[in-house]
C-alpha cells in the first residue's frame, strides 16, 4: 500500500510522510492536485490523503476524480479550517474520513 499526500504545505506534507514511513507505509507527496492528476493513479488499494485547502484545483475536486474511478483509493481528507465550514465542503460527497490539523500518529494510523 502506497500513501499519496496531496498536501500544499511542505511542512505539514513531509511531518505526514515522515510519521508514515516511520509505521511502514511507502509515501509519495504531491504539492498540489496537478501534480497529483500527472502521475500515475493509486491503486485500489492505496490510500490518498488530501487537504481540501490546495492552491489551483481543490480537494474537493480530488475527491470527486477518485470517486469516478472503477476501483477508487480509500480517502483521508484533511484541513485546518473549522468543522463547520468542512461539513458544509464534504456533505456533498461521498463519506470520507475527515481530520483536523494538526495531525497525530494516534489520530491517522488507525485509518489506514
Amino acid at each position: 500500500m502506497t500513501v499519496h499526500i496531496i498536501e500544499d504545505d511542505y511542512g505539514v506534507a513531509d511531518a505526514l510522510a515522515t510519521l508514515l514511513s516511520g509505521v511502514g507505509h511507502d509515501t509519495v507527496c504531491y504539492p498540489d492536485a496537478e501534480s497529483f492528476f500527472e502521475a500515475a493513479p493509486p491503486a485500489a488499494g492505496d490510500v490518498v490523503i488530501v487537504d481540501l485547502g490546495l492552491p489551483g484545483l481543490s480537494g474537493v475536486q480530488v475527491v470527486r476524480w477518485l470517486d469516478e474511478m472503477r476501483n477508487p483509493p480509500r480517502v483521508i481528507v484533511i484541513s485546518g479550517q473549522s468543522n463547520a465550514n468542512i461539513r458544509n465542503i464534504i456533505s456533498e460527497l461521498r463519506p470520507v474520513v475527515f481530520l483536523r490539523k494538526p495531525l497525530s500518529e494516534e489520530l491517522i494510523v488507525p485509518h489506514l
